[in-house]
């Protein structure tokens, strides 16, 4: 099979010839940038810097060379601007971790007196920096920059400036990306923005200059309770322009596309979740509802919804939202064993991560060990399809090499390639 087929064939829940692997088609599929520096060493690939295009995480650019010595099958489609409101394009030379790195060229940043990296919403150093990376750290944490509540004069337009009209500068770049990206042969997923409701990482604005409305992480999540009426208004004029946009967007990439990231609001934690299931299906479960509807209405694409966490109380209620691909089952959450999810969900939902655990076994195990978890989880969540492998979330800063050459080698073990 070509990487497409392999990809779509796990997608529509039939065995493919082998396991699909995605590494870097998304946000939330993605790996630091000291290891992708360190695979290209391990691999003996040109020494090039490498290209920081999700600064917020810092992930790093996986290219052609080290795509093909991975086997991957996936290639991404992302937005035009990062997390923090500039385009990626223009790379510059920056030096981090003892790396020379490349960024975007409006990544602008400044360092405090404590030696923390503050960062600025489109680049600009006269607003307030939006995100800070404390010293020795690896990726930049969210500034809240709350205005005071005005609690008789709240306005839904505050919390929606964000969601607005797509650009034709916008609709051109996923035209070219669209088709730069099933031009590799590679099944593709996009990220077109716009349709995640209450994404704690969007909701405090890091990619604007002075964010009006509940911007505080908090403050949200209580209002999401107490001015449930206010977040339904946001939601259902987010839905109104999400729905628009993605008519237009559909009009320039068509059947290029063949699944789209939706949503990365998180709803659990380790050991529990952020909300109940009646709070989870009054608040979420419409406008989930209409959008997943709306793509499967007219398109081919297959929907893609993030939540880390213990969420299995959830998923009953994300396939009947329409979701097609739930990530990245995070299996050392309470209720989220692989043997469970595939026994009782496995027909009637994707899975596409759970690969192995990156907060424990990735980072901290050894190889072997690394080899026996992958080698666990496939037999589990492949039979029948209905699976692409990816670590659980994005490989982070500083994992040993050995332990994702491994990762890698039990997956072509498993795959018999």
């Amino acid at each position: 099979m070509t990487a497409k087929e392999r990809v779509l064939n796990a997608l529509n829940h039939r065995e493919p010839d082998g396991v699909p692997v995605d590494l870097g088609g998304t946000a939330v599929t993605g790996i630091h940038v000291t290891c992708v520096a360190a695979l290209r060493d391990y691999y003996g690939l040109e020494k090039r810097p490498v290209k920081i295009h999700e600064p917020y995480q810092m992930l790093g650019w996986v290219e052609e060379d080290l795509k093909a010595a991975l086997g991957l099958d996936v290639e991404g489609v992302i937005g035009r601007n990062t997390m923090f409101g500039f385009p990626v394009e223009n790379w510059k030379p920056w030096r981090f971790d003892g790396l020379d790195v490349l960024v975007p060229g409006n990544f602008n940043v400044t360092v405090d007196e404590k030696g923390d990296t503050l960062i600025y919403p489109e680049g600009d150093l006269t607003a307030p920096p939006s995100g800070r990376m404390p010293s020795g750290g690896y990726f930049f944490d969210t500034i809240i920059r709350q205005e005071p509540i005005d609690e008789e004069n709240l306005n839904v337009e505050d919390n929606l400036e964000e969601f607005k009209a797509i650009q034709d500068e916008d609709l051109e770049h996923f035209r070219r990306s669209a088709r730069r990206a099933a031009a590799t042969g590679r099944a593709v997923i996009a990220n077109f923005g716009g349709t995640a409701f209450g994404d704690i990482a969007l909701v405090p604005g890091p990619f604007l200059k002075y964010p009006k409305g509940i911007r505080d992480v908090a403050e949200w999540y209580m209002s999401t309770s107490s001015r449930r009426e206010y977040v339904h208004k946001i939601f259902e004029r987010q839905c109104e322009t999400a729905l628009a946009n993605l008519e237009k967007i559909r009009g320039v990439v068509g059947g290029l596309v063949d699944a789209v990231f939706l949503c990365g609001t998180d709803f659990g934690t380790q050991t529990s979740t952020f909300c109940s299931v009646p709070t989870l299906r009054e608040l979420y479960f419409p406008y989930y509802k209409r959008v997943n509807d709306w793509v499967h209405r007219n398109t081919n694409w297959k929907t893609f919804k993030h939540s880390c966490g213990s969420v299995e109380r959830f998923i009953p209620s994300f396939i009947e939202a329409g979701f097609d691909i739930l990530n990245p089952v995070q299996c050392s959450a309470a209720g989220m064993s692989p043997e469970h999810l595939k026994s009782t969900y496995g027909e009637r939902i994707v899975f596409w991560g759970g690969g192995v655990d990156t907060q424990k076994t990735l980072p901290f195990g050894t190889p072997e060990q690394v080899r026996e978890e992958v080698l666990g989880r496939l037999e589990i969540f492949s039979r029948g399809g209905g699976y692409v492998f990816n670590p659980i979330h994005n490989v982070q800063a500083r994992t040993p090499v050995e332990n994702i050459a491994a990762m890698f080698d039990a997956l072509r073990e498993f795959n018999g390639r």
